[in-house]
């Protein structure tokens, strides 16, 4: 078929196509990648448990360190964190480094949307700090590396787990802000608010100072930060 042989109707057809798969890979995809859940399967997989029954029932690594297995956690951390920065490398990878920061950033909201909401557990699932870190690491190196030190840090400091996701979250929109401008920051900023909104139960305890400090006895009712 030549190029003078294509109507109307058919590159209307292929125009709706070609935009439906873009949605997809920008949208759709991204959400079932981070809805994957890590924890839930590792915990069943290795400890033939349910991470949800246990602790505080969420899936991300800090209560799968409560099963007491920590190269388990570990791995949960990183296997989350790799969920958030696989796709937007693979977005850089395929359209070329030049992609602003902001269209791989949105990519990422979507990522941790899946994670935080994820279709296969009835949109019950983790608080997004691992993941949300990896697409900062991926889309914002810069910004993200200087979250992450942040992260450590407070949770070096204070061993108060939510405390440096809490904190993160907080320096995340101004890093970026001086680091890679205003409309990436404004992403980072819905990021850390999700992050944050997430963290309410926390929250609570922090004010009250009934927050679990690592290294401590810890109920199994106390809701972990990720």
């Amino acid at each position: 078929m030549t190029f003078d042989e294509i109507t109307p109707e058919m590159a209307v057809s292929f125009s709706f196509e070609k935009t439906a798969l873009m949605l997809f890979f920008m949208y759709i995809f991204p959400y079932l990648i981070g809805s994957i859940p890590v924890g839930l399967i590792l915990s069943k997989v290795f400890l033939k448990k349910d991470i949800r029954t246990v602790g505080s029932g969420n899936i991300g690594a800090t209560n799968v360190l409560r099963t007491g297995s920590k190269k388990l956690a570990i791995a949960t951390l990183f296997l989350d964190l790799l969920k958030g920065a696989l796709p937007i490398m693979g977005a850089y990878l395929h359209h070329g480094f030049g992609l602003r920061p902001e269209a791989v950033l949105t990519t990422g909201m979507f990522i941790i949307l899946g994670h935080c909401f994820p279709v296969w557990l009835k949109f019950k699932g983790g608080k997004g700090v691992a993941t949300a870190f990896g697409v900062l690491i991926a889309a914002v190196p810069l910004a993200g590396a200087i979250t992450g030190v942040v992260w450590i840090s407070t949770i070096f400091i204070t061993r108060i787990s939510s405390l440096g996701a809490l904190a993160a979250c907080a320096i995340a929109p101004i890093a970026t802000y001086f680091i890679y401008g205003s409309a990436p920051a404004v992403i980072v900023a819905l990021i850390s608010a999700l992050v944050i909104a997430r963290h309410h139960a926390n929250i609570m305890r922090l004010l009250n100072g009934e927050e679990q400090k690592f290294g401590k006895k810890k109920d199994k009712d106390v809701i972990a930060s990720e």
